[in-house]
């Protein structure tokens, strides 16, 4: 079910913009794992309940909106735009990493009971190609991006709580957003898959959504530069 999104921030649309060699772009969480994870949508097929043609259809509808954001990301580099990564990301890919091998793995060997803390300990094999899976993550986006050196400290916790009450947000992307606020970088660039950002006011999303942008486009907040 499509979700009604109180739309705060300015929404673009990746399909329809160029990127500026002026622009600081945050790449989120999920635009990094598909830059740099290839088996991220394995369990989604491999647990579904999806006939065969329709797994294939849910397949290409994925790669069409993936290969979206890193020919963006990609032709921003070109331009000259700068690509920025939060250190605070590394433990949202780690965890999304080791879920999805883990998934994987209950799949092949048809282990629906083994519990993540059982894999995590009971198969030193296992565990060893998740930690060089996540380090190897983390190395492509350092070289592709630049740190934002964000500092999380209380007030920036106390902050992210008082936010939690007006914006529909995880708890990673509170602390990033939060820390961000504090850095006064200006206003934020996100470019994300993530439609909870765009209930964040002050900044821009950069999306291929159509969710967010079709609530943007109803609320006026659809932004084209």
């Amino acid at each position: 079910m499509a979700m009604t999104l109180n739309v705060q921030a300015d929404v673009v649309d990746i399909d329809s913009d160029t990127p500026q060699p002026s622009d600081i772009f945050l790449v989120d969480t999920n635009v990094w794992l598909w830059q740099t994870y290839s088996r991220y949508s394995v369990p989604n097929l491999a647990q579904s309940d999806l006939s065969l043609s329709s797994s294939q259809q849910y397949l290409r509808r994925l790669q069409g909106k993936i290969a979206k954001y890193l020919t963006y990301i990609k032709q921003a580099s070109i331009t000259g735009a700068i690509l920025v990564y939060s250190e605070l990301m590394l433990s949202e890919l780690a965890h999304v990493i080791e879920t999805t091998e883990f998934k994987i793995y209950q799949s092949r060997n048809n282990l629906a009971q083994l519990s993540l803390k059982e894999y995590r300990n009971n198969f030193p094999n296992e565990r060893s190609d998740v930690v060089d899976e996540v380090q190897s993550v983390w190395r492509q986006v350092e070289q592709f991006a630049v740190p934002a050196n964000l500092m999380v400290n209380n007030q920036v916790a106390q902050s992210a709580l008082t936010r939690l009450e007006t914006q529909s947000l995880d708890g990673y992307d509170l602390f990033i957003i939060e820390a961000i606020n504090r850095s006064g970088a200006g206003q934020v660039r996100i470019i994300t898959d993530d439609q909870d950002y765009v209930t964040v006011s002050n900044i821009q999303v950069f999306t291929a959504n159509g969710n967010a942008i079709s609530n943007a486009r109803r609320l006026n907040k659809l932004l084209v530069r």
